[in-house]
């Protein structure tokens, strides 16, 4: 998974074993994790930057490395690790008849970045398409750059990439990659965790959801860190009350690479990209650049639901110094689509037309697809930089800017008048700025820091006659407002004993809301008394605590015990009441988490087990108060979700290995015991992964278990029966010297089973729970074959 090829020659008098001290002319050191921790077997790297001669080795038990009698001279050291960034110390320098200390601190936000020498580390450890981290302090699965290049679709987007992870699930009804999927896990949906990009939070503005058609195609995801819990109090995010989704940017080659790929697929889905890393340039080398393009055309599924997505990245990295980097990164896309407001068919239109039917292409039908369109440009750039201050301190910033607009028009499903369509605009541009302090030394680590952003958001929905696209006068709603977020932070990582590390932490959650809300046609605040528009201030604030304790028992086996608070700002809408006239505003809701866990890994297999006890505040209520006139909101029960996950892969031999998870829990409401929508019973998933030579074949089914959707005013209504997920992919890629050796082939076959299955239902009325004609169905997608062809030129030479 993170293998490297390294070249290895022998230096004059060295021997690539550990010993205590290094010899006279030579280099020793130590390597630790963030929470200052020895790291056992991590791969060492030296080279003589003079004559390319390299020697490797590997950390001993107490993390530390030596490489004596090296002659002297400048050389590079370079420390690998698996879900760690990549370091490289250059200008290291050994003089005659001295021995040259280097002290190497990992850090896992670039696990982008993360590569290693495989003889360094277990080969079931190198073939996991998805494993926790020996270091990991809570229920975490890193899902590896292998896993999305090999086994996903090439026109996927992140939600498919979770897809296989334990206890989640995803169900794209209009093909993958090709609608706005939403993902589940835990009993949580999306809007109840947090997502991030290289360490960046992005979510809308009137609540913290997230959509996977846009901002960040598959082409731009490197790897993933999906931590299930609330994180520690470092971790960032308006909405860790079920967890954090952290996305990671691509790697940039050492050496110039080329690659051109042309798609066809299932519902005449069509794709062209092209991409190119330069490898190190300029000045030293100390420069290196990354861009991809590319254009995305498909029909999709449903009938008349088209999609086209244009999307262009770029990623430079200037090493200034062996102690400061700068990263520079940029992605913009353009979604434009058919997909209507209402995403699913009744019951009744299903068994008329055919699971795939949507849209019409009949003018004179409510369901006329130009009748329903999106046009979704964003962007989203950072700037960030990383230094060594010295004496232990490290400083890692980024500052950003995003944009999401998302400009729809939908008629309703019905009728066709002047007013029966909606004109609606959801939009905002973000300013932020993440600011990480770490400062090491021998007792432990301490994190503080500070994420602040300010987002400008303009929304509003007015009817309009979907003919002519001509707007009523007055709006449904219509509200402008300015966020501001601050999170400031702080943790320390006592190392207790020296395989033993307790981290204790705070975290100060701060939202301000200035929102303006217009007089509308009496949909949402109405006439506001006949004033133009009323202006509001509102304040959310909670102190967000979090422990761990993690312990590595044995070289691979590490032991884990963490308690998190997490937390989920209240909506924009809470305003959204008659006359805008709210007497108490509801609070951030909150989560309880306690979570235990155990690592493990060896030559032929990984396994990660955890166990999850996490008690929610479920989200508010309101009435109406007569007197006053004014909205109250109150809190409705807590919720309990508990259960044990767990994930392992198995290294059979000769190239193939086994992947295995599974969930066992429940979600459910306190005071009635009924189940939360959307939290199957169990969860499965099997793997079979073949990678030999050239050929690299990966099969996956996940079971999703029993579950239930409400139906408007009853929980647990409505009976999800189980349903499996079943994809394969077929892969050769050539190898070898030449400067073809980066070409491949590319075949995916996404639901191989070809299943129709009920994935959701929205009751067609909230008085019964039995099946109705009227009911809006989510079904899977049909079978789906692409394949790929990928032309790479590579700077590789025989």
């Amino acid at each position: 998974m993170f293998a490297v090829l390294v070249l290895t020659c022998a230096l004059p008098g060295a021997t690539p074993r550990v010993r205590a001290a290094a010899a006279a002319s030579g280099v020793d050191g130590t390597v630790m994790d963030p929470d200052s921790k020895a790291v056992v077997n991590a791969a060492v790297v030296i080279r003589n930057e003079a004559t390319d001669a390299v020697l490797t080795t590997a950390t001993d038990g107490r993390g530390r490395f030596a490489a004596p009698g090296l002659p002297p001279g400048s050389y590079a050291v370079e420390v690998f690790v698996p879900g760690f960034e990549a370091i490289r110390r250059s200008g290291v320098r050994v003089a005659p008849d001295e021995a040259t200390t280097v002290a190497i601190l990992l850090s896992v936000a670039n696990i982008s970045e993360s590569v290693t020498v495989s003889a360094a580390l277990p080969a079931a450890a190198v073939a996991a398409p998805s494993q926790a981290s020996l270091t990991a302090r809570s229920a975490q699965s890193l899902i590896s750059a292998e896993y999305i290049q090999n086994y996903t679709s090439p026109v996927s987007d992140y939600s498919q990439v979770l897809q296989m992870a334990p206890g989640t699930f995803s169900v794209s009804a209009n093909g993958p990659g090709l609608g706005d999927t939403k993902t589940f896990f835990r009993g949580f949906k999306d809007g109840q965790y947090s997502m991030t990009y290289d360490g960046i939070p992005f979510n809308d503005t009137n609540d913290p959801t997230h959509h996977s058609w846009a901002f960040f195609p598959a082409q731009t995801i490197g790897s993933t860190v999906f931590d299930r819990s609330p994180g520690s109090a470092a971790t960032i995010g308006p909405s860790t009350y079920g967890g954090s989704v952290n996305l990671l940017s691509r790697s940039l080659n050492a050496d110039r690479l080329l690659n051109g790929t042309v798609s066809y697929g299932s519902f005449n889905t069509r794709l062209l990209d092209v991409d190119f890393n330069t490898g190190r340039f300029g000045a030293a080398g100390k420069s290196r650049l990354m861009v991809d393009a590319h254009e995305m055309r498909a029909d999709g599924y449903q009938t008349f639901n088209y999609q086209k997505r244009d999307a262009f990245s770029a990623k430079y990295q200037y090493q200034a110094t062996s102690d400061t980097s700068v990263t520079a990164f940029s992605s913009i896309m353009h979604l434009a689509s058919n997909t209507p407001n209402q995403k699913g068919a009744t019951r009744a239109q299903v068994a008329q037309f055919g699971d795939n039917f949507l849209m019409t292409d009949n003018p004179a039908s409510p369901l006329y697809y130009k009748y329903n369109f999106y046009s979704i440009p964003t962007d989203f750039e950072y700037i960030g930089a990383r230094t060594l201050l010295g004496g232990g301190w490290s400083l890692d910033n980024k500052t950003y800017t995003m944009r999401y607009y998302n400009k729809q028009n939908y008629n309703g499903v019905t009728t066709i008048t002047p007013t029966s369509a909606t004109d609606k605009l959801n939009s905002y541009r973000k300013y932020g700025n993440n600011l990480p302090l770490t400062y090491v030394s021998n007792a432990g680590v301490f994190r503080t820091g500070l994420w602040s952003e300010y987002a400008a958001t303009d929304r509003y929905q007015i009817p309009s006659d979907p003919r002519t696209w001509v707007d009523a006068a007055l709006p449904n709603f219509h509200e402008m407002f300015g966020t501001t977020t601050l999170q400031p932070y702080a943790e320390y990582s006592w190392r207790a004993l020296p395989n033993v590390t307790i981290t204790p932490g705070v975290k100060y959650a701060y939202y301000r809301q200035n929102l303006t809300q217009f007089a509308d046609n009496g949909k949402t605040v109405g006439s506001l008394n006949g004033a133009a528009s009323v202006d509001h201030v509102a304040e959310y604030h909670s102190w967000l605590p979090s422990l761990d304790a993690h312990a590595l028992v044995q070289p691979y086996w590490s032991m884990y015990a963490q308690y998190g608070k997490g937390q989920n700002v209240p909506p924009s809408s809470v305003f959204d009441v008659k006359n805008a006239q709210v007497g108490t505003l509801p609070k951030p809701i909150l989560t309880d988490t306690y979570q235990v866990g155990s690592v493990w890994k060896s030559h032929r297999a990984t396994l990660d087990v955890d166990y999850y006890h996490i008690t929610y505040q479920s989200d508010y209520s309101s009435t109406f108060d007569t007197a006053t006139g004014d909205t109250q909101y109150f809190l409705n029960g807590e919720s309990v979700t508990h259960g044990v996950e767990a994930e392992s892969t198995l290294l059979v031999g000769g190239g193939l290995a086994v992947y295995l998870n599974a969930t066992a829990g429940s979600a459910k409401y306190s005071d009635s015991g009924l189940r939360v929508q959307n939290a199957p019973d169990d969860t499965e998933t099997l793997g079979l992964t073949y990678n030999r030579g050239s050929w690299n074949v990966g099969l996956f089914s996940k079971r999703v278990g029993e579950m239930f959707n409400d139906n408007g005013s009853v929980h647990q209504a409505v009976a999800i029966d189980p349903f499996n997920i079943t994809n394969l992919f077929l892969n050769y890629t050539v190898r070898g010297t030449s400067r073809l050796s980066a070409s491949r082939i590319r075949l995916a076959l996404n639901n191989l089973t070809n299943s129709h299955a009920i994935t959701g239902v929205s009751p067609a009325a909230a008085t019964s729970n039995a099946p109705a004609a009227g009911d809006v169905l989510t079904l899977m997608a049909g079978r789906s074959v692409s394949v790929a062809f990928t032309v790479g030129l590579s700077s590789a030479r025989p």
